[in-house]
């Protein structure tokens, strides 16, 4: 199956139209992710975590692999998070479909080719179900309003299918992540991009924050991600339906 995966994207990439300056992938980069990613499945997974191997057999990739410069802090990895416990263990690398992790690189090489100095910092990628069932048991809140912090497990939701990454910028320079307002995680309206006006206008954040935002938001638009309203960390490369038609759940 991923050979075949590989096959049909290299053939995409073959019949596509010269890219714009947004796409900042070169033909090169495009044969060394490939490369990277089929090295991958065919190295030794003996001394991976179980659920990594699990990932892996279906078909996603470690995005460090195949990313040159990402950084990764898998929040749910920590105890910084808005559950306050660490509930992935020893998975502490960020996996996703392969045609996100490639417009994730796209993203990547347009940030640093504007801005050297920055990189991207990802907070979490794939998350299979067995994962959102522990999030959304361990969530303290009415089974009513759960889904307004996480997806049920019953249904799925994005990061499920392995479509959906949060992240940041990392600054190389001053060694720590921009100032984006508010820590990932965290739920409120200074968190929310449709609420900056508001947020501005009551002193809640500056106008760095949404400078650094915006960022953000540049580089991951023009690789194909759509953000949402109320996460400034969060990024979509599919619609659910899109999602549910094209990827199976992680499970």
């Amino acid at each position: 199956m991923r050979k075949v995966l590989l096959v049909v994207f290299s053939l995409s990439f073959a019949c596509s139209s010269p890219k714009s300056d947004q796409e900042t992938f070169s033909e090169q980069q495009r044969e060394s992710f490939f490369e990277k990613e089929q090295n991958q499945s065919e190295q030794s997974k003996d001394e991976l975590p179980q659920l990594e191997k699990t990932l892996i057999d279906q078909g996603l990739v470690d995005i460090e692999k195949v990313i040159p410069g990402i950084k990764v802090e898998l929040k749910y990895s920590t105890t910084d998070n808005f559950f306050g416990k660490d509930v992935y263990g020893d998975h502490v690398r960020c996996y996703l479909q392969p045609i996100v992790a490639e417009m994730l690189g796209k993203a990547q090489a347009s940030l640093q080719k504007e801005y050297p100095n920055l990189t991207l910092l990802v907070y979490d990628g794939v998350r299979p179900l067995s994962v959102q069932q522990i999030l959304w048991d361990s969530l303290d809140k009415p089974d009513s309003i759960k889904p307004l912090y996480v997806s049920d497990p019953k249904i799925g939701g994005l990061h499920n299918f392995g479509v959906a990454v949060d992240l940041t910028i990392f600054d190389t320079e001053s060694g720590k992540p921009l100032d984006m307002g508010t820590t990932y995680d965290y739920f409120g309206y200074p968190a929310y991009p449709d609420r900056e006006l508001q947020m501005l206008a009551e002193g809640k954040i500056t106008r760095t924050h949404v400078a650094n935002r915006e960022i953000l938001r540049k580089v991951m638009k023009g690789a194909g991600f759509t953000g949402i309203g109320s996460e400034w960390w969060h990024f979509n490369a599919f619609s659910r339906k899109e999602a549910g038609e094209k990827f199976q759940l992680i499970k």
